[in-house]
C-alpha cells in the first residue's frame, strides 16, 4: 500500500542507509529546466518532477533524523523530500515555528503546513501563536489551520470577529495571506448558514480574486462564486 506523505506510522522501517549527498545528487539528476521555468513563475526554487521526488520519499520511507539533515540544507527540493520523510508528531512547537519562518518557497510552505503541522499535536497553540504575527507567511499558515477549524470544529472561534478582520485587512493584504483569508471567508460561508449572507456580501464588496483564471471543471477562488457552488453540492447530496 503506498506511504500517505508525512504519515507518522509510529514503528518505522529504514531503508537502508542513504546519505543527504546521495539524495542530492538523485535530485539534481532529476532536475528539468522547463519544470524549474514553469515553477519559477509561481516562487517555487527547484525543477524536479513531484511524482519522481515522491517516489524518492517512498523508497526511503520514514526517516526523522534523516529529514532534519536534509531539511537544514535550505534546498528546495531536498525539503520537500524531507516533509515526506519525516515524523510529524516528533517535532517541538519551537521546531516548526523556527521551520515556518525558514520555509520562504510555497511549495514548501504548503507541504510543511499541510504534511507537518497539521498533524502534529502543536497545530492548535502554533495557529493561535501566529495568528497576528507581522510575517505575513507564518500570518497566512494561521489563517489556514483557522480554515481547517471553521470547517471541522469551529467551537470557541469568533466566526463574527473572523468576518471583521477579513473585512477590515484582506483587501490589501499580501497575496498569500490575502489567500489564506478568502479560503476562511469562503469557509465560514460554507459551513455555517446563519454567517452565509454577510459573507458572500463581504465577497462582494471586497471583490478579491473576482477575475482569479479559473480552468474549466474548477471552481473559482472568488468566494461568492465558491461558496455559492459548494452549498449547491452540499444541497444536491
Amino acid at each position: 500500500m503506498p506511504r500517505t506523505p508525512g504519515e507518522d506510522r509510529g514503528m518505522t522501517t529504514h531503508a537502508p542507509t542513504t546519505t543527504v549527498a546521495e539524495i542530492q545528487a538523485e535530485l539534481a539528476a532529476l532536475e528539468d529546466p522547463k519544470i524549474r521555468a514553469v515553477n519559477e513563475r509561481h516562487g517555487d526554487e527547484h525543477g524536479v518532477n513531484l511524482t519522481k521526488l515522491r517516489a524518492i520519499a517512498t523508497r526511503l520511507k520514514t526517516q526523522h533524523e534523516l529529514a532534519l539533515e536534509l531539511w537544514a540544507t535550505g534546498d528546495a527540493a531536498t525539503r520537500l523530500v524531507a516533509l515526506l520523510v519525516c515524523r510529524p508528531k516528533a517535532f517541538s512547537a519551537a521546531e516548526l515555528d523556527t521551520m515556518m519562518r525558514e520555509a520562504r518557497v510555497p511549495k514548501v510552505l504548503d507541504w510543511l503546513l499541510g504534511y507537518v503541522v497539521k498533524k502534529n499535536p502543536h497545530a492548535e497553540e502554533l495557529r493561535v501563536a501566529w495568528f497576528d504575527d507581522a510575517d505575513p507567511l507564518v500570518a497566512a499558515a494561521a489563517w489556514a489551520l483557522t480554515s481547517v477549524r471553521v470547517a471541522k470544529k469551529p467551537e470557541g472561534l469568533d466566526l463574527p470577529g473572523l468576518l471583521d478582520l477579513v473585512e477590515a485587512h484582506m483587501k490589501d493584504a499580501p497575496s498569500r495571506l490575502q489567500w489564506a483569508m478568502n479560503e476562511c471567508l469562503a469557509m465560514i460561508g460554507i459551513h455555517h448558514p446563519d454567517l452565509r449572507e454577510r459573507a458572500v456580501a463581504i465577497g462582494h464588496r471586497l471583490e478579491v480574486l473576482k477575475d482569479y483564471p479559473t480552468a474549466p471543471g474548477c471552481v473559482s477562488p472568488f468566494a461568492p462564486i465558491w461558496i455559492d457552488e459548494m452549498v449547491r453540492r452540499q444541497d444536491a447530496r
